[in-house]
């Protein structure tokens, strides 16, 4: 596999090291910052080049690593696809008319493209998944999820201003929404929008909403409150409180754990959750990335998408939720 990075920001770099931990070398990387390339030159010995089109040219790649801020992903999923190249893309907040075309091309082609899902890979949310489909606890019947981080906090070492979660398109709570989205809905379904509150309630210096409160009413009348936020300090939250028919589910970040009690039980069970390998300077551990890529991977040497737990047609969905959560939002 002949891996091609395009953005050498965070999530690229980060996409560097999945890579080599799973034993593959022969990687570049892109990125029109000279500071960025010349930092991954030094920190992995890659070949880094200033110019997408000669990369691919001169590199010919197996697959790209699509790790730039989301309003350029489909760019770049588009350069993959005229180019017939297998393409992993981040978690996109991109304009949903061109996500859909790009669906429909994809589709029709034997290509695989695979929209980032991480959060279906950490080991809360797929303990959580496990225990609702268990059905040990019986229907679920409401939920509540809380997750949030301060912005400045998401890149100490540069300021919020000079990275896209600063810009009201691309803004921390509105990459977010779609990104948490994406593993709740895999466990409730497909909701539909009651109510929602966008709004900007601190003095971060950024023409963004910095928190969004959600109602959703999920198939079999399971109702769910979502908050996402960059306002949380000084510690990262995300929390979710589960109502049963049978008992209670809660999976906390901040703990690092899963709790669980059957209405047969007088007692909670809990369970510890793996801590995983923590790179300096990041919060979340590298292990889910790295399974992501590996079935990225997979998917792409048996040239079968079904092996990556993602499609476009579903991030496009995912989009359509949040422009209609967007439509009936209050602004305070």
């Amino acid at each position: 596999m002949r891996l091609l990075i395009i953005g050498l920001g965070s999530m690229g770099t980060r996409r560097i090291r999945n890579l080599l931990h799973l034993g593959y070398t022969e990687i570049s990387g892109f990125d029109l910052r000279s500071d960025r390339r010349e930092d991954a030159r030094e920190k992995y010995g890659i070949e880094i080049y200033e110019n997408v089109d000669y990369a691919i040219d001169n590199f010919s790649p197996t697959a790209l690593i699509i790790s730039v801020p989301p309003d350029i992903h489909c760019y770049y999923v588009n350069l993959a696809v005229k180019r017939k190249i297998n393409c992993f893309v981040e978690a996109s907040v991109t304009d949903s008319d061109e996500l859909w075309k790009l669906s429909q091309e994809v589709e029709s082609s034997d290509l695989i493209v695979a929209p980032s899902c991480t959060m279906k890979y950490y080991f809360g949310p797929k303990k959580v998944k496990n225990l609702v489909l268990s059905g040990l606890f019986g229907k679920p019947l409401n939920f509540t999820y809380h997750t949030g981080q301060y912005l400045p906090d998401w890149h100490p070492w540069e300021n919020i201003k000079d990275f896209y979660v600063s810009t009201r398109e691309t803004g921390g709570c509105r990459e977010i929404v779609p990104f948490e989205l994406t593993w709740i809905n895999d466990i409730f379904g497909y909701p539909n929008v009651i109510s929602s509150i966008k709004s900007k309630l601190s003095d971060l210096d950024a023409d963004i909403d910095d928190i969004y409160q959600i109602s959703l009413s999920y198939p079999g009348r399971v109702l769910g409150s979502i908050i996402v936020d960059v306002l949380a300090k000084p510690e990262a939250r995300r929390e979710l409180f589960i109502n049963l028919e049978k008992g209670q589910i809660v999976f906390s970040a901040h703990e690092n754990c899963a709790r669980y009690i059957h209405e047969d039980n007088s007692n909670w069970s809990k369970e510890e959750l793996a801590i995983g390998t923590l790179e300096y300077g990041y919060i979340n551990p590298e292990e889910p990335y790295i399974n992501e890529m590996r079935d990225f991977i997979d998917a792409c040497k048996h040239a079968n998408p079904r092996r990556f737990p993602n499609t476009m047609l579903n991030d496009w969905s995912i989009l359509n939720l949040l422009s209609t959560i967007e439509a009936v939002s209050t602004t305070l």
